[in-house]
């Protein structure tokens, strides 16, 4: 018997009734031969990690552009809480671990740069519209590995695709990373807001913490053991009524107190109009998309191709391709 195949049984042994077995994945687009050693999610957890669109997150903004410090958070980080989150859900559950992991890993790979502002541009300047998990399907499904893509389970692509709007995941696990989502970026928001001077504990609301908790680690892991109360029966990942209406509560004074006209996010226009310039000039001068996106262009139209260029770049990428294009620079005789 294979490790993989050991594996597989003991997931089969040790896990709910509930979880979404590898064995039991309904495969991948491209049909290849099963790893020796590892899982299906595994493997998928592992493709993810070694993905530049993975690396090229330490660099893009969650949502404070260019803070004046060091621990702040970057989407790199925000994913890796989410993991962390969606994990302890998972195990606690006895749901498929690796699955949760390798959603949450690739649930913001395609991103933009500069954090949601640059997904608001996105969206005004394709004809189609911009919603980043579309994006990151696009990222594993083709973008990757020289435009072959990473060829990951259908269960790894359908939780990323709808860890955010209006369609639930099909896999309990999918179903975890779309909350672990939500209490790693409020809490993690709050921490970095009050770290800014834009917030003190103290203006959180009262009804909120009095039920969700007084600080960033209290909240997470009272949010945390809320779910997993509520969700043993395997009937969907839930909180209860109480926490989810103080989990809403939460969201809304974020988006009034700092996602939206905040001193922290002063810089989001500059970001927009950076971003704008530059999709709408490569537009009309493709031959400056390096040579894969030009191919790109060729065979999903241009605005496809910029598209991918400018949404995989970084913050400072996209900086310093602005610089180049529009700032200029001195000069000898």
């Amino acid at each position: 018997m294979s490790i993989r195949a050991y594996l597989e049984e003991l997931e089969e042994k040790t896990l709910s009734p509930y979880a979404h077995l590898s064995k039991n994945s309904r495969g991948r687009m491209r049909p290849e031969e099963k790893c020796s050693v590892r899982t299906d999610f595994q493997r998928d957890r592992d493709r993810i990690i070694y993905s530049k669109a993975f690396r090229r997150l330490k660099h893009k903004t969650q949502v404070f552009i260019s803070p004046e410090g060091d621990h702040y958070r970057t989407r790199l980080t925000h994913t890796l809480e989410v993991s962390q989150i969606a994990r302890t859900i998972a195990r606690s559950l006895r749901l498929n671990e690796d699955l949760t992991e390798a959603i949450a890993l690739g649930h913001d790979l395609g991103h933009t740069p500069f954090g949601h502002a640059g997904e608001r541009v996105l969206n005004r300047m394709v004809s189609t519209g911009f919603r980043h998990n579309d994006q990151s399907v696009r990222v594993v499904s083709f973008l990757e590995k020289d435009r072959k893509g990473l060829n990951l389970t259908w269960e790894v692509l359908d939780g990323i695709q709808c860890h955010t709007g209006d369609r639930m995941p099909a896999t309990l696990e999918g179903q975890i990373v779309r909350y672990a989502d939500k209490i790693a970026y409020i809490n993690h928001d709050i921490e970095d807001a009050i770290r800014g001077g834009i917030l003190t504990e103290d203006d959180v609301p009262g009804e909120a913490a009095a039920i969700l908790g007084r600080s960033p680690s209290q909240r997470i892991n009272n949010m945390i053991v809320n779910i997993i109360e509520n969700s043993a029966d395997g009937k969907g990942i839930r909180m209860s009524p109480e926490f989810q209406k103080a989990a809403d509560m939460l969201r809304n004074f974020m988006f009034e107190r700092v996602y939206i006209g905040s001193a922290a996010k002063k810089e989001e226009a500059k970001a927009e109009r950076m971003l704008e310039q530059l999709f709408s000039w490569l537009m009309k001068h493709p031959d400056y998309l390096p040579a894969d996106f030009l191919e790109n262009s060729e065979n999903a139209g241009l605005e496809q191709g910029v598209t991918d260029y400018v949404a995989g770049m970084t913050d400072r990428y996209a900086e310093r391709k602005f610089k180049e294009i529009f700032v200029p620079v001195s000069w000898l005789e």
